[in-house]
């Protein structure tokens, strides 16, 4: 099932006619220029259904999702999407009216992600018609954005994202990304206050490209040339998964003054990114690309440049320093 036949079946018959009608004009429209408190607190009262009726749904004691409107609580709520459950809601209510429960949880689970925005990050709710295409105005280091939740929630349901991971998948990434993943790049990590964390790697240093790396030879480099990380972390990749990326090379970036430190490795999968912080590892990304040319990885201000070539054609990864 994909986000398209979810809106189709389960939520457009609702919109009033003229929305329906013109969806682009729907989504685009304020529907609360004065700020009228009252239709704010009916988004709060759907967020707090959703936590009421959290038990039911997903078949846990009460409070045992840690609804408490928290960026952790949205990372819980995503791991008990399943496709099971999505079925389930699915077939309780006729489909394309306001008695299905797959259409209740939906939009009063898009206001709930959107309460956990305005209240840990001083979002602020911009109204459409229906309710529940609401927007959150998000700003962040990032810039402001408008963050669509109600259709994060249609896509996080779709096959390609409940589906089991392909084990021999390089990331196991199964085709999309989850409620959790859409959270984590548009609210969290734009609004983490990295100048927060304390230098790692003082001063300026020139870090060597490490050639036809081994686990054994990256630990020798991180001894020589960054003695201050002296630990990669429990969650870093074991000897044997390391082995297997078969890295050509890896190259050595500091970060904001040294505060994390980048480590990109160039495999005839694509390209590898490791962000390595006091504690070892903190996170990871990876972008398929041709085995030639070789990716260009550049640190720009607060910018990290990933250029890479897929199938022939040029492409350009940005992201902020401190990671996707």
């Amino acid at each position: 099932m994909t986000p398209e036949e979810l809106l189709v079946r389960y939520f457009l018959p609702l919109y009033p006619p003229d929305s329906r009608a013109d969806l682009a004009r729907a989504r685009a429209t304020d529907a609360n220029p004065a700020r009228n408190a009252a239709l704010f607190a009916h988004l709060d009262e759907a967020a707090e259904r959703f936590v009421q009726n959290a038990r039911a749904l997903f078949d846990v004691a009460y409070g045992g999702l840690g609804l408490d409107r928290t960026d952790a609580s949205v990372h819980r709520l995503s791991a008990a999407l399943t496709t099971e459950r999505r079925d389930r809601w699915a077939a309780r209510g006729a489909p394309g009216s306001a008695s299905n429960e797959l259409f209740n949880v939906v939009v009063h689970g898009a206001a709930y992600v959107g309460a956990c925005v305005v209240t840990s990050h001083a979002g602020l709710w911009s109204v459409r018609r229906p309710l529940w295409e609401s927007l959150v105005r998000l700003k962040s280091h990032a810039g402001e954005a408008d963050l669509a939740i109600f259709h994060w929630w249609l896509k996080s349901l779709s096959n390609d994202v409940l589906a089991a991971p392909d084990a021999s998948a390089e990331s196991g990434w199964t085709g999309g990304a989850t409620l959790a993943d859409r959270y984590r790049a548009h609210v969290e990590v734009p609004c983490t206050r990295p100048d927060d964390l304390p230098v790692l790697v003082p001063g300026e240093r020139t870090l060597p490209r490490l050639k036809k790396p081994t686990y054994d030879l990256l630990h020798k480099y991180l001894r020589a040339h960054l003695p201050e990380l002296r630990d990669l972390g429990r969650d870093f990749p074991a000897p044997e998964r390391f082995a297997e990326f078969a890295f050509k090379w890896i190259e050595f970036h500091t970060l904001s003054g040294g505060r994390l430190v980048l480590m990109a490795g160039a495999s005839p999968g694509g390209l590898h990114l490791f962000w390595l912080g006091s504690s070892g590892f903190e996170k990871s990304a990876f972008y398929a690309c041709d085995d030639f040319p070789d990716p260009v990885v550049r640190v720009e201000a607060d910018r990290i440049k990933a250029m890479t070539s897929d199938q022939g054609e040029a492409r350009e990864h940005e992201m902020l320093w401190w990671g996707p």
